[in-house]
């Protein structure tokens, strides 16, 4: 199934149409013609059946046939990431993560973090890329950048962690983890937090976890973490 996107469309919706550069795709480029089939979400869970009615590569109009709706997720998983020195890391970050199941994506800046300057539109697209292409009705939050001292001022329902690489005393994320809990999970930069911003989060209820016995680049240990909460919840339901 080729799956296309449009956020403006929800339940109520009959009929809608593409804008320029997606017509152009899927007239001129996928060569679909009238009556050909269309599958759209909208990012929210909603899949839509729709029936092409003006196959114009100025403005494919498209009408409502079916609508499926997703189920919601049991829980939802936030990452909290800082991005890496070079930027096709954390795309391919997050990529993955969106194949994966991500709900919601943070950039952190760090002390350490080497990269403080993110191309936000530019990661929205990848992430957007990656949802059509798994199949997923559910397009990742993607938030702005913020600073570690900002993000631990928040306030994030569930499981908080953090998985940094200092020799202390800490739990693996298999141990923490309860079925069906959200979890916000920070990840640093290369050169992992500062002892600063540990004692920080620690003193804010995050909880220090290990991701296994080897050094994980900042992506790596990212992904580590992500599909590890996924597959969890997938085995335990």
């Amino acid at each position: 199934m080729q799956l296309f996107y449009n956020p403006d469309i929800d339940e109520r919706t009959e009929s809608f149409s593409f804008d320029k550069e997606e017509s152009r795709h899927i007239i001129k480029v996928l060569r679909k013609k009238d009556s050909d089939i269309l599958h759209v979400t909208n990012g929210f869970g909603l899949l839509f059946e729709t029936e092409i009615t003006l196959a114009s590569d100025n403005k494919c109009i498209v009408k409502v046939l079916s609508i499926t709706k997703s189920p919601e997720p049991k829980f939802r998983l936030h990452l909290a990431v800082a991005p890496t020195k070079m930027n096709d890391r954390f795309e391919w970050f997050l990529e993955k993560a969106t194949e994966i199941g991500i709900q919601e994506i943070t950039p952190v800046i760090c002390d350490r973090s080497e990269r403080k300057v993110i191309n936000l539109e530019r990661f929205e697209k990848i992430i957007l890329s990656a949802m059509k292409q798994s199949n997923e009705t559910f397009l990742p939050k993607l938030n702005p950048a913020i600073s570690f001292k900002e993000f631990i001022k928040q306030k994030n329902d569930g499981l908080q962690l953090i998985a940094h690489c200092e020799e202390t005393d800490k739990k693996s994320l298999k141990e923490v983890l309860k079925p069906n809990e959200n979890v916000t999970i920070l990840i640093g930069p290369e050169g992992d937090f500062s002892d600063k911003e540990i004692a920080l989060a620690l003193e804010n209820n995050f909880q220090p976890v290990a991701l296994g016995n080897t050094r994980l680049r900042t992506e790596t240990a990212a992904i580590v973490a992500c599909h590890s909460v996924v597959f969890y919840n997938e085995v335990t339901n």
